[in-house]
């Protein structure tokens, strides 16, 4: 199927963004939350800022204390109890499957621009971590329209795990706080625009250790803060282009056939691709269609190379009749944004 990448790509890159900790650089504007507002399209960026360190031997790790300061912890990569191959993150040697510190703090700050092409990054924090479940950070924020109210599901990391938090804002100049939506380890969490027959839903993805996969479920609530009749989804295609893991990706679209949701899946090489599923307009619990192929992958030079290559991420979406203009991280890196036909994404299910 066709898509119109713009020209403008990448739309926001870490050289356009400021770091706001003295001593650090940006390394990544990304995975940003979208939304119309008023006569502005607005991304709530993912910023990740990471402590510059002089000494080559020497990887520096962001932390907030319990008193919400700054604190940074330097460790020696010739220290056999730490492992320091992935470059995003630092586990213990003798325990893999779980990392002490991130070599970098995510928080977000919003763009905003008049034609959806061009963006101007404010200087300062939208969203900082604030609470003892964000020493880590926050991450991924989504964000999902409904009524006059714009609710942003993002990532809150600590040492007590990866939990789901829900914001809201009226104005994006504040933000009223919400609390955790959902127990660690889950990600990927995306509101559904409208109740459905009386109630809220969310597609969420839970990270089972002990048995089961990376695969998308759905939830619903009465009122956004208890969240029941957890059901699974979709699960991911073993061997295939989503095999690795899938995850929900913009905010599902009411269409004529059905809840369009535009997902990523991963292969076990950490191939990032998006898919596009079909759920049923009254019980969105019932998967209506899948397509087979990923109807975009990794192709452009700025999707392919950056800090996390061969990454399209998809994050969000303005919809004006029958175009659908897509706003995508790419490469864990930067920010870019494309054009797709909402009909032609429906054929694909055909």
């Amino acid at each position: 199927m066709k898509i119109n990448r713009f020209e403008e790509n990448p739309l926001i890159t870490p050289r356009d963004v400021s770091p706001i900790h003295e001593g650090f650089e940006v390394i990544g504007a990304f995975n940003a939350g979208v939304a119309k507002f008023k006569d502005e399209s607005i991304l709530l960026l993912r910023v990740a800022e990471r402590p510059i360190s002089d000494n080559p031997t020497i990887i520096k790790a962001p932390l907030i204390d319990k008193k919400g300061e700054l604190q940074i912890i330097a460790l020696d990569k010739n220290d056999s109890d730490y492992n320091f191959e992935d470059p995003r993150i630092i586990r213990r040697s003798n325990d893999l499957s779980h990392f002490e510190y991130l070599t970098s703090l995510s928080y977000f700050r919003l763009a905003r621009s008049k034609e959806g092409r061009h963006f101007t990054v404010e200087d300062k924090a939208f969203i900082y971590p604030f609470n003892n479940y964000q020493t880590m950070g926050c991450e991924d924020p989504r964000i999902t329209q409904i009524e006059d109210n714009y609710y942003i599901t993002y990532t809150s990391v600590s040492e007590m795990g990866i939990c789901e938090s829900l914001a809201l804002t009226t104005d994006f100049e504040t933000f009223e706080d919400l609390g955790n939506i959902l127990l660690p380890e889950n990600k990927d969490v995306v509101l559904f625009p409208e109740r459905i027959n009386g109630n809220y839903y969310m597609l969420n993805r839970p990270s089972p250790t002990s048995i089961g996969n990376l695969d998308i479920w759905i939830s619903q609530s009465p009122d956004l803060k208890s969240w029941g009749n957890h059901k699974h989804l979709l699960k991911m295609s073993v061997g295939d282009w989503d095999g690795g893991r899938i995850g929900a990706g913009l905010p599902p679209i009411r269409t004529s056939k059905g809840w369009l949701e535009i997902y990523h899946g991963a292969t076990k090489d950490n191939i990032y691709c998006m898919g596009a599923l079909l759920l049923d307009l009254d019980d969105p619990s019932k998967v209506l269609a899948k397509t087979k192929s990923p109807i975009m992958i990794p192709e452009a030079p700025y999707e392919k190379e950056g800090f996390f290559g061969d990454v399209v991420f998809g994050c969000g979406g303005i919809v004006n009749g029958d175009i659908l203009t897509m706003y995508y991280g790419v490469s864990d890196t930067s920010m870019a944004g494309c054009e797709l036909s909402i009909s032609e994404i429906l054929e694909q299910f055909s």
